[in-house]
């Protein structure tokens, strides 16, 4: 159902700024579909609808199967009003006029007239089917992104990354609180954790705070005892007093804007002694990445800064061998740190993510096929007002610390023996969200602890 509570002056006029700039970067019309529900089985069963988060970026709303087409600044909203009958079962909802009205809209059609508004627009291609193949049909064309330039769609997703890195205040008001009601569900799930016995209580404590705000979640969650599996989204698992609980939970405001958060705190409310060593060393890398953001920095110098970290952490603690420097450049950190330091966050969790390397990488740049470098998300400098995670972390993965192959090439800088006294710890991650302004960087979900002390005090106290 739509709701235009968020609606007012201030709102239709940053989605004005937002078509202008538009307007300056691509000539030709542009056409964004927001997707239409998809039945879970049956029809009559849909599973939840989340707008294409273009579509969002200049609709402002989410709209469920409707189109906006864009041109020298103004906006045509294509939709159908429902039919009298839905009114019985989904009660009454603003008419189309009225939500044209409410995001600013030049004139407002029923779907029907679209056809005839289709010529030379560029588009990007949604997720759901069905809608994809009305894309198709409507423009008379493959959709899909092209590396040759005269694709006009690839035109588009470039002008797109240049306006959506960079937030304006409108965003930034929905960021904060996503942000901010994502630090209440992590509080929620340590506080919780003294009385739960599974994964999946802590899990239900979380979103549980999340959706009390009226939010969603913003990807699967992520609660679990086996850190070492990145994406872990099952939640089964009994909780041990030994155990690590990561949790990467993030909330989604009702239009769209995520939060992205991740900390690592023991079952029993105290760390181990060798769970604290290593937890200091992804602290410490995730410390001093965020002290060396500001306009202008390479995001990959802050990656490679968060392997030395950790690399120089492993061989103070004696799992590693041999100078941090010559460690991250043979990619042995990736044993324990194989993926990227963070990614950009804004209409999704890993913003613009559906661009593929468009979004994430430079133009002129392409994605290295080294070990420690390969799942490096975003390789820009970064710019003030682009919202960005740092999460490294520390992962016993067994396929690859049990990889012949691996086993070969870095027989001589892992000290297995030494390794095997860190077995109580299987996956730790920290990660925050960071904004970066014109002198530095500001941290939106700092009101979450990182420090040690802080986390045993909220499982154990609350």
């Amino acid at each position: 159902m739509v709701v235009l509570s968020t609606v007012n002056e201030r709102f239709i006029a940053s989605l004005k700024q937002r078509r202008d700039k538009l307007a300056q970067l691509i000539e030709h019309p542009v056409i964004l579909w927001s997707g239409n529900l998809i039945g879970r089985n049956f029809q009559a069963n849909k599973l939840p609808f989340r707008a294409s988060s273009h579509f969002l970026y200049f609709a402002g709303i989410p709209l469920i199967n409707a189109v906006i087409r864009l041109e020298a600044g103004k906006l045509e909203l294509f939709m159908d009003n429902p039919p009298p009958e839905a009114t019985l079962w989904h009660g009454a909802t603003p008419q189309s006029e009225e939500i044209s009205a409410a995001i600013g809209a030049d004139r407002v059609y029923p779907l029907a007239e679209l056809a005839a508004k289709t010529a030379g627009a560029a588009t990007i291609a949604v997720q759901d089917l069905s809608t994809y193949q009305q894309q198709s049909h409507l423009l008379n064309r493959p959709v899909a992104l092209s590396n040759q330039a005269e694709s006009i769609d690839l035109e588009l997703a470039q002008a797109l990354v240049q306006l959506r890195s960079r937030h304006d205040d409108l965003a930034l008001h929905e960021l904060r609180h996503a942000a901010a009601v994502s630090v209440k569900a992590h509080k929620a799930g340590m506080m919780a954790t003294k009385h739960s016995t599974t994964e999946a209580e802590i899990r239900g404590a979380m979103e549980g705070t999340i959706i009390a705000q009226n939010m969603s979640c913003a990807y699967n969650s992520i609660v679990t005892v086996q850190g070492e599996v990145l994406h872990n989204e099952s939640y089964d698992h009994q909780l041990q007093a030994g155990d690590l609980l990561l949790a990467d939970v993030g909330a989604e405001t009702p239009n769209g804007w995520a939060a992205d958060i991740t900390r690592t705190w023991p079952v029993s409310g105290k760390f181990s002694s060798s769970q604290k060593d290593i937890y200091q060393i992804v602290l410490q890398a995730h410390d001093d990445c965020i002290a060396k953001l500001r306009p202008g920095v390479e995001y990959q110098d802050i990656h490679f800064l968060a392997a030395k970290i950790i690399a120089e952490g492993l061989v103070d603690v004696g799992i590693l061998q041999g100078d941090p420097e010559d460690l991250v450049a043979m990619d042995a950190h990736a044993l324990f740190f194989p993926h990227g330091v963070g990614h950009l966050l804004g209409l999704d969790v890993h913003d613009m993510e559906d661009l593929g390397d468009v979004a994430g990488y430079e133009a002129g740049r392409e994605r290295s096929d080294r070990f420690g470098l390969g799942y490096l998300r975003l390789n820009r400098p970064l710019q003030p007002q682009m919202l960005v995670t740092i999460e490294p972390g520390f992962y016993q993965v067994p396929a690859i610390l049990n990889n012949s192959n691996f086993r070969s090439q870095y027989q001589n800088v892992v000290n297995w023996e030494r390794l095997s006294q860190f077995d109580d710890i299987r996956g730790i991650r920290i990660e925050d969200d960071v904004l970066v302004t014109d002198s530095g960087a500001e941290v939106l979900t700092a009101a979450l602890p990182t420090q040690i002390g802080e986390i045993e005090d909220l499982v154990l106290n609350h």
